[in-house]
C-alpha cells in the first residue's frame, strides 16, 4: 500500500470515528432529555481509575432541589447562565486577560453548559481536542435541552468532594439532610466547592474558599433561575 491510500484510508478512518463520537453524543442528549442522568464520563472514569472507590450518587428532580442551591450555583459559576447560548464570550474574554495578568491559569471561561458537557462526555485533561468535543456537545446540548434540564443534569451530576458525585449525594453527606431542604448557608458552602471541590472538602478554611462563599452571598439573590 503506498503512502497517499494509507494517508487517505487513515483520513476516513478518523473521519468515521469522529462521526461516530458525534452520533454517541447525539442520541445520548437525546435519551437525558427525559430520563435521569445516572452515570458520567467523570463518575466511570473516577471508578474504573480509583483504588476500591466509593462513589455516591443519587438523582433528585428539579423540583426537589433547594432554590437556594439552583441560585448559588449560577452567581458562583455562570452569573449569565440565562442570557447565553452556552458561550459566554465576554466571561472567556476577562479569564483570558485575568489570566494573562496573572502569567498562570487563575479564572475560566467555561459556562454550566460547557462544564456539563465536559462531565457528561470528556475527561480534564486540557487540550484544543478535547475543547472541540466541548464546543460540539454544549452546541447540540444548548439546542436540544431547555435550560432548565441544563440546570437539573448539571447539579445532578457535578462533583462536590471525591467520590461524591450530585447536589443530594453531597447534602446526605456534608449535612444528613436532603438537597431540597438545604438551608442558604449550606447551599452557598456547597457550591463554593466548585471547581475544586475535592481540595476544598479537606481545607474548608482556605482563604480563596471563604472569599468565594462571601461573593456567593453577596450576589445569590440576584442569580434568576429557568
Amino acid at each position: 500500500m503506498n503512502v497517499k491510500k494509507l494517508f487517505i484510508r487513515t483520513i476516513v478512518v478518523l473521519a468515521c470515528f469522529v462521526m461516530l463520537v458525534q452520533l454517541w453524543i447525539f442520541a445520548s442528549l437525546a435519551w437525558w432529555k427525559f430520563f435521569p442522568v445516572e452515570s458520567t464520563m467523570f463518575m466511570r472514569i473516577y471508578y474504573y481509575t480509583t483504588p476500591k472507590p466509593a462513589l455516591y450518587h443519587e438523582w433528585r428532580d428539579y423540583a426537589d432541589i433547594s432554590n437556594d442551591f439552583k441560585r448559588a450555583v449560577i452567581t458562583a459559576e455562570d452569573g449569565r447562565f440565562l442570557q447565553h447560548s452556552g458561550f459566554d464570550w465576554d466571561g472567556m474574554i476577562y479569564a483570558l486577560q485575568r489570566n494573562e495578568k496573572k502569567g498562570e491559569v487563575v479564572a475560566g471561561g467555561s459556562t454550566i453548559s460547557q462544564q456539563l458537557a465536559k462531565n457528561l462526555f470528556l475527561y480534564n485533561q486540557r487540550s484544543y481536542v478535547r475543547k472541540g468535543e466541548e464546543a460540539i456537545a454544549t452546541w447540540m446540548m444548548e439546542r436540544m435541552w431547555s435550560k432548565q434540564r441544563i440546570l437539573e443534569v448539571y447539579m445532578n451530576s457535578v462533583e462536590l468532594g471525591k467520590g461524591i458525585y450530585g447536589v443530594e449525594a453531597a447534602a446526605q453527606h456534608y449535612y444528613d439532610r436532603s438537597a431540597k431542604n438545604l438551608s442558604r448557608e449550606q447551599a452557598i458552602r456547597l457550591a463554593a466547592m466548585l471547581p475544586n471541590p475535592k481540595y476544598y472538602q479537606l481545607h474548608p478554611d482556605d482563604r480563596k474558599y471563604q472569599k468565594k462563599k462571601r461573593l456567593i452571598a453577596r450576589y445569590i439573590s440576584h442569580a434568576q433561575l429557568p
